[in-house]
């Protein structure tokens, strides 16, 4: 069966206010004011443009991206206006890279749930202070912990604005830092070495920066290889499996004493990247230690994250940041949509 398009032609009654003298448009209940389209035809859109990038939606109901555009942007500010609130107790602060060049996005999330609360541009102590003024003092209060990487300026915005909340640094990003040493140590070793030695160094970055039981056969070869060299590699690569029993600890006593003679064997090991990591945990020591009794950390929201990712992907980028940030808001945050049942009266 062929299409058909139908063209409803409507012109809305137009009087004058008695009291005010001003010219008043009547409603229509079924579009809204200065719409282009029915509010059916914007539900079905808002819908879609969860599921497709805006250009595979504006191509099915054969409209234009930038009313696509539109709709999801006023779905998105009614959603965050009729969202249920909750009080926050334990919330997570991370960035999402969003164009090349060190642009970033402020994302802050309720760690309790699993939300995706508030978005922010850029990563600066100003864009997580807007945050803090958003949700208002009181709303502030009811925060216990917060849970971020080692970036200075969160840190310094939370210490103004949460003075009784208690920061944790988040495990995966402090293990990350401790990659990025090991790696390091293997390409100065590589720079280093020559021949057979040289060789044996080489395409073993995955092998030292995977977990032990995770290692295929091969891989467990050619770490075996390693350790019979008895190079300095083999040295930063025991520091970064030892320092991984830290995160067994749960009495804060216990895990101090086990940091602090980890960190005197790091500052002594002749590696300037463990000595570099060694004081980055120094000087970050009281929101690492408070990692054994509070126990959160970021990584149950390494999946928001990809989905944040994947909605940029899938667009294959968007025109401005305001667009990008509705269309996060409209896939991850979990917004209510307007009633279809009062849309269609």
């Amino acid at each position: 069966m062929r299409d058909r398009s139908l063209e409803l032609v409507y012109r809305p009654f137009r009087v004058v206010c008695i009291g005010c003298k001003r010219v008043k448009v009547e409603k229509v209940p079924w579009a809204e004011p200065w719409s282009r389209v029915t509010v059916s035809l914007a539900m079905a859109v808002a819908l879609l443009a969860r599921k497709l990038n805006w250009l595979e939606v504006a191509r099915h109901f054969r409209i234009d991206w930038k009313t696509v555009a539109q709709i999801v942007e006023r779905v998105v500010a009614e959603g965050l206006k009729r969202r249920a609130w909750k009080p926050l107790h334990v919330i997570g602060v991370d960035e999402v890279s969003r164009k090349r060049g060190h642009r970033y996005l402020t994302l802050v999330y309720d760690l309790e749930r699993h939300q995706l609360i508030w978005i922010g541009e850029d990563r600066k102590k100003e864009t997580l202070d807007s945050f803090f003024r958003w949700l208002n003092p009181r709303r502030c209060r009811s925060i216990q912990s917060v849970c971020c990487d080692m970036w200075a300026p969160y840190a310094k915005s939370v210490g103004e604005y949460l003075p009784n909340a208690t920061l944790v640094f988040d495990r995966f990003h402090l293990v990350r830092h401790l990659l990025d040493a090991v790696d390091e140590v293997r390409r100065q070793e590589i720079r280093r070495l020559s021949g057979s030695d040289r060789q044996v160094v080489k395409g073993t970055r995955f092998v030292l920066l995977k977990n032990p039981w995770n290692l295929t056969d091969a891989q467990r070869d050619s770490l075996f290889n390693l350790t019979r060299l008895n190079l300095r590699l083999v040295r930063a690569y025991l520091l970064k499996e030892t320092f991984q029993l830290f995160w067994h600890y749960k009495r804060r006593f216990y895990a101090e004493r086990f940091l602090l003679n980890w960190l005197w064997k790091a500052t002594h090991s002749r590696l300037k990247p463990m000595k570099k990591f060694a004081q980055l945990v120094r000087s970050h020591m009281e929101g690492i230690l408070a990692w054994t009794t509070l126990r959160i950390s970021n990584g149950a929201l390494e999946g928001l994250n990809n989905k944040v990712k994947l909605v940029s992907h899938r667009a294959f980028g968007f025109r401005t940041i305001r667009y990008y940030i509705a269309a996060i808001y409209h896939v991850c945050a979990d917004l209510p949509l307007p009633d279809f049942d009062e849309a269609a009266v």
